[in-house]
């Protein structure tokens, strides 16, 4: 019953703000026909965020409105609105806004009887009547009451506007003050009587200012109850709702070459995941920067968008650099493919280092960020809130579908340890992390790099010498025997000794194998002799055999002779003759 009962009931009705993030934030926008306060300190941002309202309600969402202001005149207001890409006076002229400006000064007050808003209800409802708005924008209301020592007159005329805005259908915002000590306004009762209540807050924090804003209360619908950081740039009020970004980004299975070939062998042959986050972690002067602008570079050949987000160097600086090892970004700058921001971190805060990111990945839409390092975005003591700043970072990139290298500054990294984790631990964030490491052997510093974590995919779990030069960036393998890992002219001169030994080990396996050859055709000479000598022999023995046969068959036929001669038969005699003859 009660699962039907809440299909039936209609939704809070809300009318979208176009500012970036807000809208998310809300859930929608802020409530249709109902006011809105916005308040906080000097200089946070109250009557920038109201006018956004303002005007992308009139030019995109066809909802003309009333700004009354009660400390700017409609002059100065469009002056400093201007530098937000604002044409008030286009959108006057078009009858989408109505700026009046009322004068309001505490001298010219005298509290004489009941004082109420009625005059100022007429003066709004003719210009709410004069262009059918839909919006309306009070800004600020201390300036409206600040004549009334009276609290009891002030807190009714309060409750009066409010209630006035509503039956009117008016989607307000109103701005207000921030009260003294822990009070959210000044009278402590606008808050109350407002359905939406927005507060704004300017930090300074090590000399760095952050803007954040939150939204307290938000009657009749859910909403973001967390702090968000905004900024107020040449394209308006934007809001990061970064802390309510779920898990629910897409995955691509589509590989990206870093652009060097043997590290991409190490990844599987084929790279690394569009979409994934990538960590190149070492200590200083281990190449990460070189491997970040090779991936930059690949990004590009292939006709993408990058964007470099530099906290070292400069851009100049980093296209002469790179020039060094084969790597020129100048074509792609030229070509629009690829913009290098450089700043300091201390620029400003780490929420508004975000938010920029996030604006300018908005706009450019690239398909891949580098971000170099991610260790100077964090200040002395500041760690605890770099990792929540770049998670929410690479959320934000995942869910575009981006590829994004990070690079980080590490201490230690010898050839024993054990690998080492970043300085700001976002290591478990990342889809791969390569390591980077500096070794000194025999007076002599060489760079290696291995994998130490590719999800997702097979990779080597090999150590590569890792080689920058004037021909580019190139991975080989180290030397690996025994217990030694040698790299750099050691590994040169292992290798050419190893190379002179088995040359040698060959000359004497030649040399063995001729004498072997020469042992083997004297005994065949040997072997043949015997075997003529024995061939002779056996001719000696035959001969001899038909010799004595010879003999035998004389003897006999000697024999017979005698004996016919003997018996006196002249013929058989003469016929023996003849046989023996």
């Amino acid at each position: 019953m009660k699962k039907k009962l809440s299909e039936g009931l209609s939704a809070l009705v809300k009318a979208r703000t176009g500012i970036d993030g807000l809208d998310e934030i809300t859930g929608g926008g802020l409530p249709a026909g109902r006011p809105t306060l916005v308040c906080g300190s000097a200089g946070c941002g109250k009557t920038m965020l109201a006018m956004e309202f303002l005007v992308r309600g009139a030019t995109q969402f066809d909802e003309p409105g009333v700004f009354m202001m009660f400390e700017e005149n409609a002059a100065e207001l469009t002056a400093n609105v201007r530098s937000l890409g604002f044409d008030l006076e286009k959108l006057i002229a078009e009858k989408k806004i109505v700026l009046d400006y009322v004068h309001i000064e505490r001298s010219e007050i005298e509290e004489t009887g009941e004082y109420d808003l009625e005059g100022l209800f007429i003066r709004l409802g003719h210009a709410i009547d004069t262009i059918g708005a839909k919006r309306v924008v009070l800004d600020t209301i201390e300036a409206l009451f600040a004549g009334l020592p009276n609290q009891a007159v002030l807190r009714a005329e309060l409750r009066r506007l409010f209630r006035w805005l509503k039956d009117r259908g008016m989607t307000a915002v109103i701005t207000g003050e921030k009260g003294d000590g822990n009070a959210i306004t000044r009278y402590g009762l606008e808050e109350y009587v407002a359905d939406c209540v927005i507060i704004l807050d300017q930090r300074i924090r090590e000399q760095v200012s952050t803007r954040r804003l939150r939204v307290l209360k938000y009657r009749g619908t859910a909403h973001g109850m967390n702090e968000y950081p905004f900024l107020i740039s040449p394209h308006g009020f934007s809001v990061l709702p970064i802390t309510s970004l779920l898990l629910e980004h897409a995955v691509s299975t589509q590989r990206v070459p870093t652009g060097i070939d043997r590290l991409d062998e190490m990844l599987g042959g084929q790279g690394v995941f569009q979409g994934s986050s990538v960590l190149v972690s070492g200590s200083s002067g281990t190449g990460k920067s070189s491997i970040a602008a090779k991936f930059i570079e690949t990004a590009c050949e292939r006709g993408e968008r990058a964007l470099f987000f530099a906290y070292e160097e400069s851009a100049a600086q980093i296209v002469r650099n790179m020039r060094s090892v084969d790597i020129d970004l100048q074509p792609w700058i030229d070509r629009g493919l690829l913009q290098i921001q450089s700043s300091r971190p201390t620029l400003q805060g780490l929420e508004q280092h975000l938010v920029l990111m996030h604006g300018a990945v908005q706009t450019f839409r690239p398909t891949v960020v580098v971000v170099d390092p991610i260790s100077n975005l964090t200040l002395a003591d500041d760690d605890s809130e770099v990792k929540p700043t770049l998670m929410r970072l690479i959320d934000f990139l995942k869910k575009e579908q981006i590829t994004a290298v990070f690079t980080s500054l590490i201490t230690g990294g010898d050839s024993v340890s054990a690998p080492e984790d970043t300085l700001l631990g976002v290591s478990s964030l990342m889809d791969t992390w390569l390591l980077l490491r500096n070794v000194e052997f025999t007076g002599e510093r060489n760079r290696t790099i291995f994998v130490r974590k590719s999800r997702g995919m097979a990779h080597s779990n090999q150590v590569r010498e890792f080689i920058l030069s004037d021909r580019g960036i190139d991975l080989v393998d180290v030397y690996l025997g025994g217990d030694r890992v040698l790299t750099g002219s050691a590994r040169v001169a292992q290798e050419a000794q190893e190379r002179d030994a088995a040359t040698l080990r060959g000359e004497d396996h030649e040399r063995k194998l001729r004498q072997l050859g020469s042992k083997r055709k004297a005994i065949e000479a040997q072997i043949a002799a015997l075997q003529a000598e024995a061939e002779a022999d056996s001719e000696e023995v035959h001969f001899a055999i038909a010799q004595e046969l010879l003999q035998q068959k004389a003897t006999h036929r000697n024999a017979d002779a005698m004996k016919h001669q003997r018996s006196g038969s002249t013929e058989q005699l003469e016929d023996l003759v003849k046989e023996i003859v």
